[in-house]
């Protein structure tokens, strides 16, 4: 049992590690790449815009395939591994001495950065059913805390040399990778694992596992729409602040902390109290209600403090995210878990790739000078559009036998008058 407890504080850490050198990157690769390239801010930004397009491409490649070889091979390898690159991604992130090698190491980022649905497939093994919710919030609060402490660190960091951040990045994926070598056992036993379907493990192939059964489609879908209001959220939170209430760094800075705390907050401290209670579908649906709510209100305030009020909002809607998880990890069996997964990250890293070009393109057309209205709120509009598709998708799933009872026994709960309670 202590082994177990001491190889999930190892998963939850790895992600800890991989949402802190996302937020790393944020404040520094602008200024990174205006150094290296020497050209303007314009120029710069074509750079900086392919840097990401190419981490989300690499991202939406590898993540089925490297849930598939961890199905295959047991998920350790694969973390170690994945682990390893990460390191090399810092160093050349430290080191590169031209944006050929900057974009080299935003590659191998992307493809190592999608050992999330290994890690994810990992949690499953170790747990219980019943207990896989709340473990998956702890996953969504561990991105939480990377994203809070990223950009900070980051700033802070950078502040006494560009490279210095990633070098700090570096020693902790190194940590990271002794400490798995020595602490983490695998969770996978060789009887349960299968062999690789290829045409499962390529980015579009492995779309097929969640289409070609109708409960894991709609839930491909509410899991995508949700990545897909994320993403316009990160895409153009700040200029929307800026141009409508003259936000600075430190103000937008201190708002998208705010959101990712609340973020970790819900899903570290509040999910495995409220979704065995609710239910798993239940809690999908009230989560994405909410988000809808918080969306609207991010994208129409009057004020600044609305938008505080929305990203509380969004934050308590984060429930959402891992009971979908549940849901989906329940209608699989154990040997299918890393594939299944590896599915749910590629429909995350495609719209890593869509959701910025879709916000940026409706930013521009609801604040250019030919708008039809000025609305510098519109991308959240198209978030909010997107977590009502999320709701249909989820209230049309039809629940396994196992969840349906575990769905049924929490609405006992929730009113005992029903079961002969006073």
């Amino acid at each position: 049992m202590a082994r177990r407890t001491a190889s999930v504080r190892f998963i939850l850490a790895t992600l800890v590690i991989d949402a802190l050198g996302f937020g790393l990157v944020v404040p520094i690769v602008p200024e990174l790449v205006l150094h290296l390239s020497g050209l303007t801010a314009s120029g710069a930004s074509i750079w900086v815009g392919a840097l990401l397009t190419g981490f989300a491409v690499m991202q939406f490649a590898c993540a089925p395939l490297l849930g598939a070889l961890s199905d295959r091979f047991g998920r350790r390898p694969v973390l170690l591994l994945s682990l390893t690159g990460i390191c090399v991604n810092y160093l050349l992130l430290a080191w590169a001495p031209s944006l050929v090698w900057l974009f080299i190491g935003r590659l191998i980022a992307g493809a190592t950065a999608a050992n999330a649905s290994t890690a994810t497939a990992y949690i499953a093994d170790v747990t219980p059913p019943k207990l896989r919710s709340s473990r998956f919030g702890l996953i969504g609060a561990m991105f939480g805390i990377g994203f809070i402490l990223g950009p900070a660190l980051g700033g802070v960091l950078g502040a006494y040399g560009l490279r210095l951040p990633f070098m700090i990045a570096t020693a902790l994926a190194g940590c990271n990778v002794l400490y798995g070598l020595f602490v983490l056992p695998e969770s996978l036993p060789v009887e349960r694992r299968r062999k690789i379907n290829w045409g499962h493990a390529n980015p579009l192939g492995s779309l097929r596992v969640v289409t070609a059964d109708g409960n894991l489609w709609r839930l491909a879908v509410s899991w995508g729409c949700m990545w897909f209001a994320l993403g316009a959220l990160q895409t153009t939170f700040v200029l929307a602040n800026q141009l409508r209430f003259g936000w600075d760094t430190r103000h937008n800075g201190l708002a998208l902390a705010l959101a990712g705390l609340g973020s970790a907050v819900v899903q570290g401290l509040l999910v495995h109290r409220i979704v065995p209670r609710l239910g798993e579908r239940r809690s999908a649906l009230i989560g994405s209600a909410l988000a809808f709510c918080a969306y609207l209100l991010i994208a129409f305030a009057p004020f600044g403090w609305v938008v505080l009020l929305g990203i509380m909002v969004q934050s308590a809607g984060a429930i959402s995210n891992p009971a979908v998880q549940g849901i989906v990890s329940a209608a699989v069996p154990a040997d299918r878990q890393g594939e299944t997964q590896g599915a749910l990250s590629s429909v995350q890293g495609l719209t890593a790739i869509v959701s910025p070009i879709v916000a940026g393109w409706v930013f521009s057309h609801f604040t250019g000078p030919a708008a039809p209205i000025l609305l510098p709120g519109a991308p959240f509009v198209a978030s909010a559009l997107a977590y009502g598709v999320s709701i249909w998708a989820v209230a049309g799933v039809r629940p396994p036998p196992a969840l349906a009872r575990a769905e049924a026994a929490a609405t006992l709960v929730a009113r005992p008058e029903e079961a002969g309670g006073t």
